[in-house]
């Protein structure tokens, strides 16, 4: 139901959008499938391996970490017969913190994998980009839509209304 709502609304504004394009007679509308065209990018393959060996690592850090506290834990159990309150204590604590920082790395790895993953795929989405947008340009098309997604990537040169919306809205940021 929501993507039928969606898609009308979505008609709607480009029937709304380019109804004045239209009575010019100059309108070319054309598509691409953006996940089939990243599918196919040079440099692709190459990408995903630096990646994947980039999480392999972080994992294989992980993999040590949680090494090192079962290890501690299970010298922990061992011994805690022979420990006086305050090694014991001072243990729990160091197995306490040791557990902190496995959750924090985790957390961070998650992030730093994130990064990664945009720093080496967003040169080829703005390689892919560009393709496009020469293309369009060469071709006189009007307006480009990604059917991946359903949005529109390009458009000629307009007028950029948002300056008159803020205005309409009394918005003065």
């Amino acid at each position: 139901m929501k993507k039928i709502v969606f898609y009308s609304i979505a008609l709607f504004l480009m029937v709304a959008v380019s109804t004045p394009v239209l009575a010019q007679g100059k309108v070319k509308i054309g598509h691409i499938n953006s996940n089939q065209l990243m599918e196919v990018m040079p440099g692709r393959d190459t990408a995903l391996t630096q990646l994947e060996a980039y999480a392999q690592g972080l994992e294989d850090q992980l993999k040590v970490m949680n090494s090192e506290f079962e290890t501690k834990y299970q010298d922990y159990l061992a011994n805690e017969a022979t420990y006086l309150e305050p090694v014991k204590v001072s243990k729990q604590q160091e197995l306490v913190d040791l557990q902190n920082r496995i959750t924090d790395f985790q957390s961070d790895a998650q992030d730093l994998l994130s990064q990664k993953e945009a720093e080496l795929i967003q040169p080829l989405i703005d390689k892919a980009k560009n393709a496009i947008d020469e293309v369009a340009k060469e071709n006189g098309y009007t307006y480009i839509f990604d059917t991946s997604i359903g949005a529109l990537i390009y458009y000629q040169d307009s007028d950029d209304i948002m300056p008159l919306v803020k205005k309409k809205l009394g918005i003065t940021e």
